[in-house]
């Protein structure tokens, strides 16, 4: 299960912090220091990191460098980050940091031509974020909802070098309520590419639920809440 769920480490002024169903007016502080979740991760040892500057998502560019840094030097796994990367250089100085794969939504949906640059430069390097509301895709951070469902993101990319996708139901995360397994499975049918899940996963049994439908599982707030054991999880 190590390999199959990737903790989240979502950064708001360098502090470890969880959204409300992505409610920049909701946030909870878990920890001032991102580098010792980071280790904890390692130590524990998953494979895998989600990284989410959540700064950046306003600001449309990198806002967390000197943390993802930290996170970086002190996880010897994969680590990959979303958040404000809107053209070729922010992957360019990501990729200097030595951050394995790129997480990009709005880009894909505003301005597909300098997404395109980016999977030529950096192929099966690049996430694609689909971010899902009300089933359309939600871009800028969540605030905005664009024309777009889920499944026209699919048409349009799985064709192209994209490593796979990340699928947020956004009405779920961070709500701790449970998961909904079936936006996942429709999404599923539209893809040949690995899927990772996000969004509202409560439990152990959530996972399991997630397992024979996608290829992994971004966990976050159930683990900074308790209400997943790590050393039960592994």
């Amino acid at each position: 299960m190590r390999d199959f769920v990737i903790p989240a480490i979502d950064l708001k002024e360098g502090k470890v912090v969880r959204l409300f169903k992505g409610d920049f007016e909701k946030v909870k502080v878990y920890s001032a220091s991102p580098e010792d979740m980071a280790k904890l991760f390692e130590e524990v040892g998953f494979r895998r990191l989600h990284v989410v500057d959540l700064d950046g998502s306003l600001k449309g560019l990198p806002a967390n460098l000197q943390s993802i840094r930290l996170i970086r030097r002190s996880f010897s796994g994969k680590v990959q980050v979303g958040g404000g990367i809107r053209n070729l250089k922010s992957c360019q100085v990501l990729k200097e940091e030595g951050i394995d794969y790129f997480v990009i939504g709005t880009l894909a949906v505003r301005k597909p031509n300098t997404f395109e640059e980016i999977l030529s430069t950096f192929p099966e390097r690049t996430i694609l974020a689909v971010d899902s509301k009300g089933g359309k895709v939600a871009v800028g951070g969540w605030k905005e909802e664009s024309i777009k469902s889920p499944q026209d993101l699919a048409l349009e990319y799985d064709q192209k070098p994209i490593w796979g996708y990340l699928y947020t139901n956004i009405e779920k995360d961070g709500t701790l309520e449970g998961v909904d397994v079936e936006p996942y499975r429709e999404f599923k049918r539209f893809v040949k590419k690995p899927v990772l899940a996000s969004g509202g996963v409560a439990s152990l049994e959530d996972i399991k639920r997630l397992m024979d439908v996608v290829e992994g599982v971004v966990v976050g707030k159930a683990i900074y809440e308790g209400r997943i054991n790590l050393k039960e999880l592994l």
